[in-house]
């Protein structure tokens, strides 16, 4: 499928009456990781946990920057408020939806927009570099953890499962129930959210590191390895997700 404003191609769009008011856009409308990548202009980007996210390289910190600037002069960008990691290596974008707390069409346009200016620059896209990292810590649901680490983290807590970094630098936490545990497992592991196109040359990356798999039952959404000392990580994709979560404690 296609949505946003490529889905418009070919279209004949009547021209307003002079002095009519512009009709007002169109609320976004919330749409699953698969309808993100189906669309098209969005090759850079991939769903990851809490949002769309790019990486742009850059030649310099100044390139970067004017980049930056480029993209936040747009006033669609602007509005839709983007994360921007302004690094000289270059530029990181994320890309979520306030207003449904979820992807949605405004993500697809912006993403385009943001793509486009990247090109103008002479940056490109780098997906082999994207990854969200989070921690999971296991507790029955009668052990009420999270006023302890949400304190001894400065975090806060945007919904019932996860704590996550007001500015959203750090890693987030995922309370994990008790019962989703499995065997052999300690009460505490990580989370890896890698591109779906990049999980199978990390999963063989860290089998050559002496890493095995340790559950492959839930892939492709996830996979679960251990180290030489049985420490687990999920290696997980956006696959066999509906949606995904808005990172921010702030009203919309």
């Amino acid at each position: 499928m296609s949505v946003g404003p490529a889905s418009m191609g070919g279209m004949d769009v009547a021209a307003a009456p002079e002095g009519a008011q512009p009709d007002p856009p169109m609320p976004p409308r919330a749409i699953s990781p698969q309808q993100f990548h189906d669309a098209e202009g969005v090759d850079d980007w991939r769903v990851l946990y809490w949002g769309a996210h790019a990486f742009f390289r850059a030649s310099s910190y100044v390139e970067a920057a004017r980049f930056v600037a480029a993209i936040t002069a747009i006033d669609e960008v602007a509005r839709h408020e983007p994360d921007v990691d302004l690094r000289h290596e270059g530029v990181a974008v994320k890309l979520i939806s306030r207003e449904v707390r979820d992807l949605s069409t405004r993500d697809v346009e912006v993403a385009r927009l943001v793509s486009a200016v990247a090109r103008e620059h002479g940056l490109t896209a780098d997906v082999s570099v994207l990854q969200v990292v989070q921690t999971a810590i296991a507790s029955p649901p009668s052990a009420e953890v999270a006023p302890f680490w949400t304190a001894v983290l400065g975090y806060v807590r945007p919904n019932d499962t996860h704590l996550v970094d007001p500015l959203r630098r750090g890693s987030s936490v995922f309370l994990q129930p008790e019962e989703r545990v499995g065997p052999r497992r300690g009460r505490m592991h990580v989370d890896v959210c890698v591109p779906h196109d990049q999980v199978r040359a990390r999963i063989d990356a860290a089998l050559a590191a002496g890493g095995r798999i340790a559950d492959d039952s839930f892939a492709p959404e996830w996979w679960t390895l251990a180290d030489a000392e049985n420490h687990g990580v999920d290696l997980t994709t956006w696959w066999g997700r509906e949606s995904t979560r808005l990172e921010e404690e702030r009203p919309a």
